[in-house]
């Protein structure tokens, strides 16, 4: 991935985990035909559509620059956390609770 080209890929990248076309994107968020297509020649976008594509794909707008490597926000778990079926999320929770016991045995 080249460093002019992160964001365009970040943004292919989570758009793809969306499950959606560039296309179906475009349209949700009321842009004109192929404009995510332009950042794919390295122009940056504005603040403000940063911001507005880091709320739709839930991630942060310092992940989709590529100032961050890691895509975790507390929106993005969140937003996962919720798609969980109430089984997953049960064991999700025992997941975490047994991490938790772990982690305090070893500190004491």
């Amino acid at each position: 991935m080249t460093k002019q080209n992160i964001f365009y890929n970040r943004l292919i990248e989570q758009v793809q985990l969306k499950h959606k076309t560039v296309d179906e994107v475009e349209r949700e968020l009321g842009y004109c035909r192929n404009a995510l297509n332009n950042y794919k020649c390295g122009r940056a976008p504005s603040t403000f559509r940063l911001i507005e594509l880091s709320e739709y794909f839930k991630v942060t707008p310092e992940y989709l620059v590529g100032k961050e490597s890691t895509i975790v926000s507390k929106a993005y778990a969140q937003h996962t956390f919720e798609r969980l079926s109430e089984k997953e999320k049960l064991d999700m929770l025992s997941f975490c609770q047994n991490w938790a016991s772990t982690c305090l045995a070893n500190i004491f």
